[in-house]
């Protein structure tokens, strides 16, 4: 139902180029000029300029972007809610993770939703938990799954459940012989910390500074922007790191990794957030049901499976 000549001009933006908007929506280049004529005319102003480097948007040409942006995604959107209305879910999901729930919880979890639904079309943004948390709170995305207890009042929130944090290294460190650590038992060895933003790194600080002892006195040896390079220096013997129970599974049962329970424990929380909305879709609701309900299932099915093997 939105204007075609919006589709067209955000098509023209998007791709960089007439020729590249008219392979994408199947149209000549021609009938592509055709649409971004009639538009600069029924609005009387210039929208684009065209050089040799590619074309570029007027001050106009900036202003009727954000609105169709906002028009064709209001179009979409009605599509959906229209569709609601019979059984079958059906339209795009944006969902943003954290990236250990990506690795470790998302696929599972859209496996069992996408076989309910067929007809839905997950998308899927990977960070850390802050970076999703800003996304959610700005509608770049329908939802969030992240490992944070967000404070945002434009936001509502529901813990799924919880992840242990286990301290881990290799057999040949010397805290791998300990049954149970503290952070006074931490303090003097090298810690491989995550990146700023980061949802265990938050964790990790906060249990020091519980403890009495300021991050500045814990020895870093080195800040990694994913789980898998913590995992490899760990195994590398260069310190210990601190990751969640779910992610080290395996590096444990194959003996990569030791894992060392922390005294009190820490966990993680693993939480759905989305945007407070009164007229909120039904998919977005029934995808945070059916989250919060098999992050629930997944954390005691493993914690049984664990508790039967051993970590």
């Amino acid at each position: 139902m939105a204007d075609r000549r919006l589709q067209v001009f955000n098509a023209v933006v998007k791709h960089g180029s007439f020729t590249r908007a008219a392979e994408r929506l199947y149209m000549t280049q021609p009938a592509v000029t055709f649409q971004i004529k009639q538009l600069e005319e029924q609005l009387n102003t210039r929208l684009l300029d065209r050089g040799q480097g590619g074309i570029a948007l007027t001050p106009a040409g900036e202003i009727v972007l954000a609105y169709a942006e906002r028009i064709l995604e209001l179009n979409d959107e009605l599509g959906t809610r229209i569709a609601e209305l019979t059984d079958e879910l059906t339209g795009t999901l944006n969902v943003g993770t954290s990236t250990t729930i990506a690795a470790y919880w998302l696929p599972q979890l859209l496996e069992g939703f996408k076989r309910a639904n067929p007809r839905v079309v997950p998308r899927v943004m990977v960070g850390n938990s802050a970076f999703i948390e800003a996304r959610v709170a700005r509608r770049d995305l329908d939802l969030g799954l992240i490992e944070i207890v967000t404070t945002d009042p434009s936001l509502e929130r529901r813990v799924a459940a919880e992840d242990e944090l286990m301290v881990i290294c290799a057999a040949s460190h010397p805290l791998a012989g300990a049954k149970v650590v503290g952070a006074e038992d931490l303090r003097a060895h090298e810690f491989i910390t995550r990146e700023p933003g980061n949802a265990i790194r938050d964790l990790a600080e906060s249990y020091f500074d519980a403890a009495g002892i300021a991050i500045a006195e814990v020895p870093i040896c080195a800040e990694l922007g994913s789980l898998a390079a913590v995992k490899h220096f760990a195994r590398c013997g260069f310190g210990y790191g601190i990751a969640s129970r779910a992610a080290i599974i395996r590096d444990v049962r194959e003996g990569a990794l030791v894992a060392i329970a922390l005294d009190p424990p820490l966990a993680t929380p693993l939480e759905v957030i989305f945007p407070r909305d009164r007229f909120r879709s039904r998919l977005i609701t029934t995808f945070a049901d059916f989250a919060t309900h098999e992050l629930q299932r997944l954390s005691e099915q493993r914690a049984a499976v664990e508790l039967g093997h051993g970590a």
